[in-house]
């Protein structure tokens, strides 16, 4: 090693490669950036004692790696002070004359592709040997290395040139490649003082020609303009305010040179700005407030939850990487550090046993999260608040009480709850862990109790099912467990207070009498005589320790054909029991009866007793049809098909046997029977001719009863004559009815009277139109603007034109019926209460000569009439004073008396000609 060199021991790495070979553990995925955030390089004091570090020193025996993982990527070192260097190799160097390193030094070096915009940057610091240096990560370092970058001389950049040199054989020119142009670093958040010289924009030909420099892109002429500006003289760049990195990283601007006739002289050069991060943001968490949950019982490292914070810095560098750690817990039971945190991804789990639920329920976690990968000295913290449940787990099994529960119960009852078990249950409440299950063990094998869960209280309520006999049993013994809808957790056993005793006593109650068969069916013959006893209808009381007296009556009797002794309970009946009676429902008579005894309270049962009627042939036969009707002359269709109706039952009924009497002998003369079936028979003609009329024909059916029953039925049947198809005529039917020659007359003079009476009415009808036309209306039809709407092109000139005698409008005092009244206005719309005079009444229907007569009465009658309108106005007047000379509008003269010139009615149109004819002395007076 040279006496000049100094050793630096800086390696930088980025990534690692993603890919592994076969057979070979698999690596990490590669991640581009350095492998550490902060190098330290340590100077041996004896290489700088007497010595000084020339330029181009080299300052580290190993190259500084930067393994980016494409492989392929270009990648250039920038340092920010401008004192040392970074080769493309990694090997770091000075730039300048070192003398001493009394104080470390401390700058930033940026890689930055080539290619692409990605930027990384780590820290490095030159200490000497032996000297004592801080922690790399300090805030006193940060500002220490960002005063450098700030206040470090700038740099001059020139315009790119391209040289050439000839061959020595074909005058080929090769071009030199074109240098790259570092990077400009800005710290974000700068004090200043603005505007800050950055770098110095220079052309190798300003000393030739007057040189004009400017600046393009975002930042400068384009949004947001106005952040950095040139001196376009001397060429020095400047920033004019402070940056902020979460809002813009970088910025790519063009420089550009041209004469003073704005002619280019240089090719426009790329300058890239980045913005140096700094610590100026915290960590946020996503919630304020996380909420979290671990099963009680857990094992330690049971995940819990994750809390997560972000960090706007640069998430590439210290300043947003973000640590976590648990800062207290509560409450500290059984032990304070019941949880960790992963430090990185910010998982909380369990560190130890004994959660449990019932001691506490909950624990609140104070997390902090920190920056600067948890520096606390200058890292930026925020916290948040982890509220942790602890579920609940079957591990506490329901208890009863009390041992041993009683009850009483009244026997006959059902749906009555005994007696309710009270239990215990430590779980959480109304949860299948504390929901409490009953079941009855022993002491009840015929199911008369189960036990039901009340929801809300939990408790065991003993319900009857099936009635209870106190006769039977006096008291039941049942031995109840209880245990929860969810199995108890593994390794839990169920307690021995899970089962107790039951003890229900039975209540004896007064039982109501019971027929032993209800209800009772018993056969009897119809028509047996009244006061016939059919049986004996008891009941039993069930309780045989109390000796009461049954008694009975009749509930429900519908016939009102039986009877019942009080005593014993015998039926009788009270008259004839008829099978055929309405009240009768397939063979089969019902009745109620009512066994009470007298107990306290008194109680009743009832029974059904069912009579099922025997039946005997007490019925004849009935024939069927009554009415018929066949042609007078015989006819293979003229036939008429006979049957008969029997109220009683198979025997007793058909087959039916028709026969003739002998007496009246005309009725074999011309009628026969034949039989067709045992339930039909025909009745046809036996002569050839009958004449038309209506006979009425008896035949004898009789049943198949034993003894037989006959009956003796008439048929009517019409005989008419027919036409072709058989059926009877219109004329022959009118005779077949049995009306004569005279009945005939006599109809046909009361139709011919009735059409006379028609007739006459129309005529006198005709007659009264015409008298109606002859005498027309006082306004012809063609006139009558009743049914018209008038439109009227001008008005009346108002009061002052008209001649009218307003006085009328005044109120009158003439009159008595107001003399009595206060002084002042009365309303005209008040009906005076006085007698009311008699108008005449119109007719319903007036004749049209009469209008003229109606008309003058009412005049006569309004005239006289001091309760007539304007009584009945809608409107209400004020009073206008005593000056006006209106008076009462009632009091014009109305009267149609006197002569008076019609005659102007003429020159009212046509609309008004026939009342001018009527009153102007025309032709219709």
């Amino acid at each position: 090693m040279n006496a000049g060199c100094v050793i630096l021991a800086c390696t930088l790495l980025v990534g690692a490669s993603s890919g592994s070979k076969a057979g070979q553990p698999l690596k990490p995925p590669c991640r581009p950036g350095f492998s550490q955030n902060f190098y330290t390089v340590i100077v041996s004091r004896d290489l700088l004692h007497g010595q000084s570090i020339l330029k181009d020193t080299t300052l580290s025996s190993e190259r500084v790696k930067f393994e980016d993982c494409q492989r392929n990527r270009e990648v250039g070192f920038v340092s920010s002070d401008p004192n040392f260097s970074v080769r493309p190799d990694g090997t770091v160097y000075a730039e300048q004359e070192v003398g001493n390193l009394s104080e470390p030094v401390q700058f930033m070096v940026t890689a930055r592709g080539l290619h692409d915009p990605h930027i990384w940057e780590t820290t490095v610091k030159l200490a000497l040997a032996g000297h004592p240096h801080p922690s790399p990560f300090t805030k006193i370092g940060i500002e220490e290395m960002l005063s450098r970058v700030w206040d470090s001389p700038p740099r001059v950049i020139k315009f790119l040139r391209k040289h050439q040199r000839g061959s020595s054989a074909n005058g080929l020119r090769r071009q030199k490649r074109d240098w790259v142009i570092p990077p400009i670093n800005v710290p974000e958040n700068s004090r200043g003082p603005f505007p800050h010289m950055l770098v110095r924009i220079r052309s190798d030909q300003d000393k030739d020609v007057g040189i004009r420099y400017s600046i393009t892109g975002a930042g400068a002429d384009q949004p947001p303009s106005g952040i950095y500006n040139i001196d376009p003289i001397s060429g020095n760049m400047f920033v004019t305010q402070p940056l902020d990195r979460e809002e813009r990283a970088s910025f790519h601007l063009r420089a550009h040179a041209v004469d003073m006739n704005g002619n280019q002289v240089e090719n426009p050069i790329d300058l890239y700005i980045y913005v140096i991060d700094m610590n100026d943001n915290r960590p946020e968490f996503q919630n304020q407030v996380y909420n979290g949950s671990v099963a009680e019982g857990s094992k330690p490292g049971s995940s819990v939850m994750q809390v997560t914070a972000t960090d706007s810095d640069d998430s590439t560098t210290a300043n947003g990487m973000v640590r976590y750690r648990i800062l207290s817990q509560s409450p500290h039971s059984p032990i304070p550090n019941m949880f960790t945190i992963n430090s990185e991804t910010g998982d909380i789990v369990t560190v130890a046993a004994g959660l449990d639920r019932e001691k506490v329920s909950q624990y609140t976690i104070i997390v902090q999260a920190t920056d600067m990968e948890g520096n606390l000295n200058f890292g930026l913290s925020n916290t948040a608040t982890a509220l942790i449940s602890i579920t609940d787990i079957n591990d506490n099994p329901p208890e009863l009480t009390v041992r041993t529960f009683s009850g009483e119960v009244p026997e006959n009852k059902v749906n009555v709850v005994v007696t309710n078990l009270t239990v215990v249950d430590r779980d959480q409440p109304h949860s299948p862990n504390w929901n409490a299950v009953y079941r009855i063990v022993s002491g009840d094998p015929s199911g008369h109790f189960t036990i039901r869960t009340n929801p809300i209280t939990n408790e065991g309520m003993v319900t009857v099912v099936k009635p209870v006999d106190f006769e039977m049993n006096r008291a039941f013994m049942l031995t109840v467990v209880v245990s929860n809808q969810a199995h108890l957790a593994s390794g839990i056993q169920s307690s021995l207070q899970s089962t107790a005793g039951v003890t229900i006593s039975v209540q004896d109650v007064n039982e109501p009498p019971v027929f032993p068969v209800n209800p009772k069916m018993i056969r009897f013959e119809e028509g047996v005589p009244a006061g016939t006893t059919l049986t004996v209808f008891a009941a039993q009381d069930p309780d045989h320790f109390i000796h009461q007296t049954v008694r009975y009556s009749k509930l429900s009797d519908p016939a009102n054909w039986l009877k019942i002794n009080r005593t014993n309970g015998q039926i009788t009946t009270m008259a004839l029991l008829d099978r055929e009676s309405i009240y009768v429902k397939n063979n089969v008579y019902e009745a109620t009866f009512l066994a009470f005894d007298n107990g306290s309270p008194q109680a009743s049962g009832t029974g059904t007793l069912q009579i099922y009627l025997i039946d005997v042939n007490d019925n004849a036969p009935v024939l069927i049809p009554r009415e018929a009707q066949v042609c007078e002359r015989a006819r293979p269709n003229s036939r008429i098909n006979i049957t008969a109706s029997d109220a009683d039952a198979d025997p007793n009924i058909g087959p039916f046997v028709f026969e003739l009497p002998s007496f009246p002998a005309s009725v074999r003369r011309n009628w026969t029977i034949s039989r067709l079936s045992g339930d039909y028979a025909q009745l046809r003609l036996r002569i050839p001719y009958l004449e038309a009329s209506v006979y009425e024909i008896p035949i004898i059916v009789s049943d198949s009863g034993n003894p037989p029953l006959s009956n003796r039925s008439v048929i009517r049947v019409k005989v008419c004559p027919c036409d072709d198809n058989g059926d009877c005529s219109a004329t022959g039917a009118v005779a077949a009815a049995g009306l004569g020659t005279g009945a005939i007359i006599s109809i046909l003079i009361c139709i011919i009277i009735l059409l006379s009476m028609v007739l006459l009415f129309v005529v006198w009808i005709k007659r009264r139109e015409k008298e109606r036309q002859t005498k027309q209306l006082l306004i012809d039809p063609e006139d009558d603007v009743r049914d018209n709407i008038l439109k009227y092109d001008e008005e009346g000139g108002g009061e002052e034109d008209q001649d009218y005698d307003l006085s009328q409008l005044q109120q009158p005092e003439s009159l008595d019926h107001i003399i009595n009244k206060p002084t002042g206005v009365r309303r005209v719309d008040e009906r005076p209460v006085i007698a009311e005079s008699q108008y005449p009444v119109r007719p319903s229907l007036p004749h049209p000569g009469d209008i003229g007569d109606f008309i003058n009465d009412g005049l006569r009658a309004a005239d006289n009439d001091p309760t007539a309108p304007p009584y009945d106005s809608l409107l209400v007047f004020d009073y206008e004073g005593s000056g006006s000379t209106a008076g009462s509008v009632s009091s014009l003269n109305s009267s149609s008396t006197g002569d008076q010139d019609y005659d102007y009615l003429n020159d009212w149109g046509p609309r008004f000609k026939k009342l001018a004819d009527l009153y102007g002395g025309g032709d219709d007076d």
